[in-house]
């Protein structure tokens, strides 16, 4: 059997990958909705509530991880997620998998929970993940504290970076691969090539849309704060 998630802040094009791998003949979940995300969401929300108790703020835009790591997952979170993951756990597809992007606020549990599984971290440039709205643009929504502020360009790219961060303070798993979102639409093939020798079988190969990489250069909104300028450079977005 084998079992992938992708994770990847919301408004990232993750429905992208997951669609390739629906197409490729992974089971993705009895419902979904047109983003590729496993339905219903609901205990997926609780779940990321209850981790969130014990994330410390720590001012600014720090945050306290280090607790995630070693303390006892409560039952609670286990049985959300396996409410949750339900209809992928119980399939019996030999190749099987979910996508939601709230899946990234419980990256180091979900890990704790399924340390073999292949797990795909989807990355998109934040100046383009934070023009559209998404579940996760307000921190708060999901317990967990931050700066506040009345700029909602401001709060996504702090939901961004914090998910960065909480994916950064997490040790990583035996089969993982980080893919850009601009790579897979502008150099799919090549892309495409590097997912299959991690996953072990071949990709289809969904249409995409070169338009959709770089569309903060038309926007007349802020989409750059000067927190993003590091994780950015990580990633070869201040080129």
């Amino acid at each position: 059997m084998s079992l992938i998630t992708i994770i990847g802040r919301g408004h990232s094009a993750t429905r992208a990958m997951s669609q390739t791998l629906s197409a490729s003949g992974v089971f993705m979940g009895n419902r979904l909705n047109r983003s590729g995300d496993l339905l219903p969401p609901q205990p997926m929300y609780d779940a990321c509530r209850v981790l969130a108790r014990f994330v410390e703020w720590k001012g600014g835009l720090e945050w306290d991880f280090s607790k995630l790591h070693a303390m006892p997952i409560p039952n609670e979170f286990t049985d959300l997620i396996h409410t949750y993951l339900q209809s992928v756990l119980a399939a019996p597809a030999p190749k099987k998998g979910w996508k939601i992007p709230e899946t990234t606020l419980v990256f180091p549990w979900i890990l704790r929970m399924f340390p073999d599984i292949k797990y795909i971290f989807w990355v998109r440039n934040p100046r383009d993940c934070i023009l559209g709205r998404h579940m996760t643009d307000d921190l708060h929504d999901f317990g967990i504290d931050y700066p506040h502020t009345e700029d909602v360009r401001e709060r996504r790219a702090i939901s961004w970076i914090y998910q960065y961060k909480l994916v950064k303070a997490t040790p990583k798993p035996a089969h993982w691969i980080e893919v850009r979102m601009e790579d897979f639409v502008l150099r799919q093939e090549e892309t495409l090539t590097k997912l299959e020798d991690f996953l072990g079988f071949p990709l289809a190969r969904i249409p995409v849309h070169p338009e959709t990489v770089g569309r903060y250069k038309s926007d007349d909104g802020v989409s750059m704060f000067d927190f993003l300028e590091p994780a950015m450079g990580e990633y070869g977005y201040n080129e």
